[in-house]
């Protein structure tokens, strides 16, 4: 049964996992540093897409698998963590040639869901948010669409506001060499994110 409690609580969860620091968000900033905030929206809506088709998946079943072979979700993280080192490599590299703007683009819509599927913290975040939230004796349909829309309500603006603020940092960047100094420090926070994620 859907409930108004219900709805707090699951709008305090989604809120404090999609704000807080994580893969798509370090993507987010840096995109919005070295892109502006409009070319970032077909990211930030294909980060929500992917996770509204992850959640519903976990809702229909797919999170039982991961709970019954621990080994696929030791392989999505290996994964995830090797598609973040491409992202940070990339960014290294690409600081170096002068037409970095021309020859470089934001992650694309469907770059961005796909990134979903071999991210693990969005497979965290679906598969506690069914096990804590899922509204008891609710029709399939309903309590599916219930997790998706509401986390799509959260999703949007928490991981906004990372590319925005990376976007109005970008403003502040005239001095180049101060750009490459942030794009290089947000290349290693991928890094970083990178090894958390194995480790």
């Amino acid at each position: 049964m859907i409930t108004w409690e219900l709805i707090v609580t699951i709008s305090v969860y989604y809120f404090v996992m999609y704000g807080t620091p994580g893969p798509n968000n370090s993507i987010l900033t840096a995109s919005g540093i070295k892109f502006g905030f409009i070319k970032s929206i077909p990211n930030i809506i294909g980060i929500s897409s992917g996770h509204g088709i992850q959640l519903a998946l976990v809702c229909f079943g797919l999170g039982s698998l991961f709970m019954q072979f621990p080994i696929l979700f030791e392989i999505l993280k290996y994964i995830g963590a090797c598609y973040l080192l491409y992202l940070a490599w990339k960014m290294f590299g690409s600081l170096n040639i002068s037409t970095t703007d021309e020859k470089s683009s934001p992650l694309k819509y469907y770059e961005a869901i796909l990134f979903q599927f071999v991210n693990p913290k969005a497979w965290v975040i679906c598969i506690t948010a069914v096990s804590l939230f899922y509204p008891e004796k609710e029709n399939l349909i309903i309590g599916t669409l219930f997790l998706v829309i509401m986390s799509t309500i959260i999703n949007l603006p928490s991981i906004s506001m990372w590319a925005f603020g990376g976007s109005v940092i970008r403003h502040y960047l005239s001095n180049e060499k101060l750009k490459k100094i942030i794009e290089y420090l947000l290349a290693i926070l991928l890094f970083g994110t990178a090894i958390s994620i194995v480790i």
